[in-house]
């Protein structure tokens, strides 16, 4: 009689094990499946954006991380972003191309590497830039931001 109580412990036991590597392993393919799926919308994008790129010289006026209802862009630009993304902040740019005082989206590495006030080659692809490199001078390259602990040791002394 003892023995057979171990052995229902025992496969119960199993059973729960088998029935939760089963869900896991159902839950890792369905991520791969919509990570390729995801992946693959991506690279669509990308090549369609690589296409209508143009180069362009800015004047940088002004950038903000902004909400993207807080930047100015146009209606219809908000109103056909996804829903999840309109809460989110944004690297917004106000440049000037030529005589029109206009505001972009920005790539973030971009972001980090433009300055207001100065003057760049930009790739544009509609109202998203893409890549800069700047005219006069060296690219500014952001001081390093300081992780964890460090941050905290150097507020101490």
């Amino acid at each position: 009689m003892n023995n057979f109580l171990g052995l229902v412990a025992l496969s119960t036991f199993t059973t729960v094990l088998i029935v939760i590597t089963a869900v896991l392993l159902v839950a890792v393919l369905a991520l791969y499946i919509f990570g390729r799926k995801m992946q693959k919308k991506q690279d669509e994008s990308q090549k369609m954006m690589d296409e209508v790129a143009q180069n362009m010289t800015l004047f940088i006026i002004d950038k903000k991380k902004m909400k993207l209802k807080e930047s100015g862009l146009p209606k219809m630009v908000i109103d056909q972003t996804p829903k999840y993304m309109r809460r989110a902040k944004l690297p917004i740019v106000k440049v000037k191309v030529g005589p029109r005082v206009m505001t972009m989206v920005c790539d973030v590495k971009v972001f980090e590497t433009l300055l207001p006030k100065q003057e760049v080659k930009a790739t544009v692809s509609g109202i998203y830039i893409t890549a800069a490199k700047r005219i006069r001078g060296p690219v500014y390259t952001a001081p390093e931001k300081k992780k964890g602990l460090k941050r905290f040791f150097s507020k101490n002394k």
